[in-house]
């Protein structure tokens, strides 16, 4: 039975890289930018579930661990010249100037120099709790985004860098098919489905068994032996690697960050993914990711002036985000336990019935 799910699972993994493959092919290029977003959407929406929803600390500091990705891969994969352009104010470290990696490489750096600042973020603050936690993860997060400001020779401060190298589709493909170079969406959609394998096998262990104690009842995880600094510590640091990771294919991505994008507003969007998708449930996240990613681009028209017929409203910059903030809480009221979670919840009872 065992042999036949992970074949099955197997099967429909192929199945999906070879449909992204000619998704690739035949969308255009905003399509195609969708979909990448909606990936690494996931990647950041799991690691903040594992951190919230199956360890139960409630921690708001993703941006944070974000920036770090995005910038480490930023400045490893950046060409000189492309260096030299965008630190015209104060130039960059000599040491980073001529540092060049390749993209994976980088990746994992990115991944890794999150990590290290969510162990050394999370050892002193995981012993607070609930609101407190909250507050202290948040508050370091805004610190991570000031000190990238004021880095300048490192990060260019409030400018940004721009010019970072995207991961296109290959020549020879992009020649064959007669399609322009695009980005390709086996990167961020093969890092997703690892993501998701990776969550998987680490909740069915016995660590993420230890996550779930650890959530419902910490008096007694820690009576049956659990070490809960150690636990706490190990979920914070591997939420935070694929925060990193997700920072760095955002980044690859847009082709361009700066210290704007990870305010507390991206950490809001990743929240409303997992809080939709079910607290400490991964299929029903990375539903909630993709739904939200997809909708985030179709209500874009709420920002801008609308024509009703018999009245032109004004443009109100900022009323997307209104809607997704009453979307949260909705859910939040009515369905504490996530709608995707219930949704799916029932679409299993009547398959099952049948």
């Amino acid at each position: 039975m065992k042999k036949n799910k992970l074949l099955f699972n197997i099967s429909l993994i192929v199945i999906a890289l070879v449909a992204l493959f000619f998704l690739n092919i035949y969308l255009d290029n905003y399509q195609v930018t969708i979909i990448n977003l909606c990936a690494i959407y996931i990647i950041l929406a799991l690691s903040m579930n594992l951190i919230n929803g199956f360890t139960g600390l409630f921690s708001l500091g993703h941006a944070g661990f974000m920036a770090i990705g995005a910038y480490t891969v930023a400045i490893l994969t950046m060409p000189t010249a492309a260096k030299e352009m965008n630190f015209y104010m104060k130039p960059m470290m000599p040491v980073l100037l001529n540092l060049n990696m390749s993209f994976i490489f980088a990746l994992i750096m990115g991944g890794l120099m999150a990590a290290l600042f969510g162990f050394l973020i999370g050892a002193p603050v995981l012993k607070l709790t609930d609101d407190y936690l909250a507050i202290a993860t948040l508050g370091f997060s805004e610190i991570i985004r000031v000190v990238i400001i004021n880095l300048q020779s490192i990060t260019n401060g409030s400018l940004g860098l721009k010019g970072i190298p995207k991961l296109l589709i290959s020549e020879r493909v992009s020649e064959l098919f007669g399609v322009s170079q695009r980005t390709n969406l086996l990167w961020a959609w093969g890092i997703a489905i690892l993501t998701i394998v990776f969550m998987k096998l680490l909740m069915k262990g016995s660590y993420g068994k230890a996550f779930k104690a650890i959530r419902e009842d910490e008096i007694a995880a820690r009576s049956m032996g659990i070490n809960l600094f150690k636990h706490k510590v190990m979920s914070f640091t591997i939420g935070s690697f694929f925060a990193g990771i997700g920072g760095g294919l955002l980044a690859a991505s847009l082709g361009t960050i700066d210290p704007t994008l990870f305010k507390f507003a991206l950490t809001f969007n990743i929240l409303l993914m997992v809080v939709l998708g079910g607290m400490g449930n991964i299929n029903g996240t990375a539903i909630a990711a993709v739904i939200i990613t997809i909708a985030m681009e179709a209500l874009r028209f709420l920002d801008e002036s609308m024509n009703l017929g018999f009245v032109t409203t004004p443009a109100l910059p900022g009323l997307r985000m209104v809607v997704f903030s009453l979307i949260l809480m909705l859910v939040v009221i009515f369905k504490k336990d996530g709608f995707i979670k219930n949704t799916l919840g029932k679409v299993r009872g009547r398959y099952a019935k049948n």
